[in-house]
């Protein structure tokens, strides 16, 4: 069956959850013993999000080589993609010698500095009020040269300077601002519209170094973005487009970096872009032009009220350790990835129709959700509904506890 007949069978059936399950039982575990060594603990975001020792991206110039980035390679789509934790603020210096050494073009940011009140990546480029950063561990200069902002996503060009030889060079920083941890895009006409402006800059194609995506640990949206944008690759060079088997090629991609895909409604959300992005792959060029309407691009972005606090620059050095949790959705018992699934508004369209929806949440996974110090106890809950009745979860802020009420919509 081809995909779209794959997606319907799977969607009408509710089977996102099952199949999520598989595949992170199917995925390939690698030794990732660098990244546990004492002196690389301050440089990994999360405890439970490590690079693969065969394809961790080294530094190079530098005592120390670790980074916790790691090389995707998926050679038929002739695609080359460096998925990244957000930069710590003691490794943005790492992480601009890595742009530099990997000739990188473009780095696309797909989450927020603050998040929830969390900080979920360091400030690592200058605002406009600043224009310009300097980072004396690896000796880069990096400078704002101009900054267009849209309703959902912000394109930057930066120069990034190497101090030591003078030399300059462009870069793109594509900024997703409207995604959230865990979750998934507006819509698929709105990433995609992202999706098509990151391609159009030439950034991705293989005549540049590879492109830097990153969000808060680098697996979640990262992993959406390049699963999309490789499928929607394959489509264009094979004869059958829809015979692009997604659950394959995801599993290709976990060869390289754990964990990609947190959700079961990232997965969902990957087959909806793909198969919206095949349209265009198949000829309708006009659906490029409804994307950027759909997405509402020109519109004011939301400004949040008030303002989150900016967290000190990353140009400070990070003194001592940097604590880290069992997050972005490990098990902490077993230590195994677990999937934390979102309650999707599309489930509940057929009247009279039961559903059984099951949410395994992993305390770690749940406590990172929701921005919190502490971690919950591992909650599962059960729940049988109608159409008519919507079910609430309400969390005890860093309270080991969960509530779960039903609401009875008249």
């Amino acid at each position: 069956a081809d995909m779209e007949q794959e997606f319907e069978d799977i969607d009408s059936e509710g089977r996102w959850q099952n199949l999520y399950l598989e595949i992170r039982n199917q995925s390939h575990e690698c030794a990732f013993k660098v990244a546990k060594y004492p002196d690389n603990r301050n440089r990994n975001r999360y405890r439970d999000v490590s690079p693969f020792d065969h394809s961790r991206v080294k530094l190079e110039n530098t005592e120390n080589d670790y980074i916790n980035a790691s090389l995707v390679v998926m050679e038929e789509a002739q695609r080359r993609y460096i998925l990244t934790q957000g930069p710590l603020r003691n490794t943005c210096g790492h992480f601009w010698l890595m742009i530099w050494e990997q000739k990188t073009k473009a780095v696309i940011m797909l989450n927020r500095v603050i998040e929830k009140g969390s900080e979920k990546c360091a400030q690592y480029w200058p605002t406009q009020e600043e224009r310009e950063m300097s980072f004396r561990d690896t000796r880069f200069v990096v400078t704002l040269v101009s900054e267009d902002v849209k309703s959902y996503y912000t394109t930057r060009v930066l120069e990034l300077q190497n101090a030591n030889t003078g030399e300059t060079r462009q870069i793109y920083h594509f900024h997703y601002t409207t995604w959230p941890d865990f979750g998934v895009p507006e819509s698929p006409a709105s990433f995609l519209n992202f999706l098509f402006k990151v391609r159009e800059s030439g950034s991705l194609g293989m005549d540049q170094g590879p492109a830097v995506v990153h969000c808060s640990a680098g697996i979640g949206r990262s992993g959406t973005f390049s699963l999309v944008d490789t499928c929607l690759v394959l489509m264009d060079k094979r004869k059958d487009p829809l015979a692009v088997d997604i659950r394959k090629i995801l599993l290709d991609m976990r060869k390289y970096r754990m964990g990609l895909i947190q959700t079961p409604d990232q997965l969902r959300f990957s087959y909806m872009a793909v198969l919206e992005g095949a349209k265009y792959i198949m000829g309708d060029s006009s659906v490029q032009k409804q994307w950027r309407e759909l997405s509402r691009e020109d519109q004011e972005p939301l400004s949040e009220s008030p303002p989150p606090p900016q967290p000190p620059k990353c140009t400070e050095r990070f003194n001592g350790s940097k604590p880290s949790h069992l997050e972005d959705g490990m098990d902490p018992k077993t230590g195994k990835k677990t999937g934390l699934e979102t309650p999707n508004k599309e489930s509940d369209r057929d009247a009279g129709t039961k559903y059984v929806a099951r949410h395994y949440m992993p305390a770690a996974a749940l406590s990172r959700m929701l921005g919190l110090r502490s971690s919950l106890s591992s909650v599962f809950v059960e729940t049988v509904f109608e159409v008519n009745v919507k079910v609430c979860y309400h969390f005890a802020d860093e309270v080991l506890s969960c509530f779960v009420y039903a609401v009875i919509i008249v």
